[in-house]
């Protein structure tokens, strides 16, 4: 975390882009230390109107110069009202900026052949992903769900960033109708991809894990638990995964996360939006106990 800086942001650009706002904002500091897969924490409200908690963003991209300065991408769904308030931010608003936070993906070590997999605007960290795997020589092919049309995101900068891109829409509405996990065997068999990266619903994050393990591949998902510090004071993000030596222990997904090896996740344990503790979990209450 010897990277991590607090800084007074400036709002330099906000546009809307499908069901989402796009946020551009001065951080200096930040964009040299980032890497795709990490996330920025926002404080939200004025001085006089701040709410306690930040809200955690996968960083889209960053551009460690410019004619401001470092800057900061990210994708933001309105939909509580901490999202609104950052949602409703005009060009030259301040906004307190802590970044960049959590464990960024694994990049392969020889060049491979890679699918990048998004839900919704999960699909944010993506593009820049995909510009560095390219970089490292990389066959990379895209994957874009969503419930409908409006609620993708990236599809024309997912053309620009990938070797292939297929979309997926629930309703039919774009692309072909049905998962992003029904057309993802065709795609790692095609190109005998060893890495799937997926960042999205956890729902989606498992079953692509399920597909990749079942293909041979490693799946790396960047998780979606909601976070509120950051820096994993709060607990609020805790899930149960499996470490190499096996055993399950509740770990901060903002810190040891937000990404992880999908075939460690615990995904029975996520049910109903809730997350419950496995009983083989280091810590775990015991059945009948106090």
């Amino acid at each position: 975390m010897s990277d991590v800086v607090q800084v007074a942001g400036e709002v330099i650009a906000i546009r809307r882009v499908g069901a989402y706002q796009h946020l551009t904002i001065v951080a200096p500091g930040v964009a040299e230390a980032a890497r795709p897969g990490q996330f920025v924490a926002l404080a939200v409200g004025g001085p006089t109107s701040a709410n306690l908690l930040r809200r955690c963003f996968s960083l889209h991209k960053v551009s460690p110069s410019g004619a401001y300065g470092g800057t900061l991408d990210v994708v933001i769904a309105a939909k509580g009202p901490g999202t609104q308030w950052l949602a409703g931010l005009r060009a030259h608003d301040k906004v307190d900026v802590v970044a960049p936070l959590g464990r960024p993906f694994p990049i392969p070590t020889e060049p491979v052949a890679c699918v990048l997999v998004g839900g919704g605007y999960g699909s944010a960290p993506l593009f820049w992903l995909a510009d560095v795997l390219r970089e490292r020589g990389c066959h990379v092919e895209m994957v874009l769900g969503a419930a409908s049309e409006d609620r993708l995101f990236g599809v024309v900068e997912a053309r620009r960033s990938a070797d292939g891109v297929t979309v997926t829409t629930d309703d039919g509405s774009a692309g072909r109708r049905g998962w992003v996990s029904d057309v993802l065997p065709e795609i790692i068999t095609r190109t005998s991809a060893a890495v799937v990266y997926g960042c999205g619903p956890m729902g989606m994050l498992r079953s692509i894990t399920e597909v990749a393990t079942a293909h041979g591949a490693v799946a790396q998902v960047a998780v979606e638990e909601s976070m509120a510090c950051g820096v994993g004071v709060c607990m609020t993000c805790v899930m149960p995964v499996r470490g190499k030596d096996g055993t399950t222990r509740m770990v901060r997904s903002c810190v040891e996360g937000p990404v992880f090896r999908g075939d460690r996740v615990r995904w029975e344990a996520f049910t109903d939006g809730v997350c419950r503790v496995p009983a083989d979990t280091v810590g775990a209450p015991r059945a009948g106990g106090h």
